[in-house]
């Protein structure tokens, strides 16, 4: 297995604990969903914003300066879609305004990866 080099892995946890006001909102969400999303997610030479590795989703929040950088979000998007990643972008403002609305997108999404539309926590090891 590659090792994640350690910068990545310095900044992911940078940005763990400075994160945006958005990423908090939408984390204290998540936190307790199943299956399990994760902050900060290392993957290749890229820093996920919210993933869930079981059902291969990528959550990345945009703000303004996102506007400019289409390009590079295409990149990424393309990369991650090659890897098997279904892709999901929201703006930080629909995430304070429409919380509910960004969190019935992420349920589809997940029910789409699942093979159950309600999966149940993992019982491995028991």
């Amino acid at each position: 297995m590659q090792r994640i080099p350690p910068e990545l892995t310095n900044n992911a946890r940078a940005l763990r604990n400075a994160a945006t006001p958005a990423e908090r909102a939408l984390w204290n969400v998540l936190r307790g969903h199943r299956p399990r999303f994760t902050r900060q997610l290392v993957f290749g030479h890229f820093i996920l914003d919210l993933a869930c590795r079981s059902a291969r989703i990528a959550i990345e929040l945009d703000g303004g300066h996102h506007g400019s950088q289409s390009v590079a979000d295409n990149a990424r998007t393309a990369y991650l879609a090659s890897h098997g990643w279904t892709v999901l972008r929201f703006w930080n403002s629909k995430v304070f305004y429409n919380l509910p609305g960004v969190m019935a997108v992420i349920d589809d999404a997940v029910t789409r990866a699942s093979t159950h539309p309600r999966p149940l926590p993992s019982r491995e090891g028991s």
